[in-house]
């Protein structure tokens, strides 16, 4: 019963795997670049757009807005560069797990500082 969520679950990981190595590519339009970082940041941060803890609308980013980045960053991602990666990404996840730090700090690098501004946007209001 689990079994076609994990593969489901498999796949999207080496399409987000595949973006990442599109994105890396000089091949790549500009562009494209920016919506598939975005994508792929989005992907892994571990804060949503909308809490999971909200009840159906938790889980409705999850199961349609990542989906579509993805669609849409693929389509747009030249054929060549597409293929190349996917062929890299698929190896790469069938012999380890591959982990960028630089990546995962980037990330938690980018939410703390939003965090932090917003906490200094709200004491300024608080203040004034």
């Amino acid at each position: 019963m689990l079994e076609p969520w994990k593969q489901r679950a498999r796949q999207l990981k080496c399409e987000i795997y595949t973006i990442y190595l599109a994105y890396q590519d000089s091949r790549t339009p500009w562009s494209t670049k920016v919506l598939a970082i975005c994508v792929v940041g989005y992907a892994l941060s571990p804060l949503d757009l909308i809490p999971d803890f909200i009840p159906i609308l938790g889980y409705l980013d999850d199961l349609i807005l990542l989906p579509l980045g993805i669609a849409l960053v693929i389509r747009l991602i030249p054929p060549a560069v597409l293929e190349e990666s996917r062929r890299k990404a698929q190896t790469t996840l069938a012999q380890n797990n591959p982990t960028s730090w630089v990546a995962t700090a980037l990330i938690v690098g980018i939410w703390l500082l939003l965090i932090l501004l917003t906490g200094r946007l709200l004491w300024r209001m608080l203040i004034a």
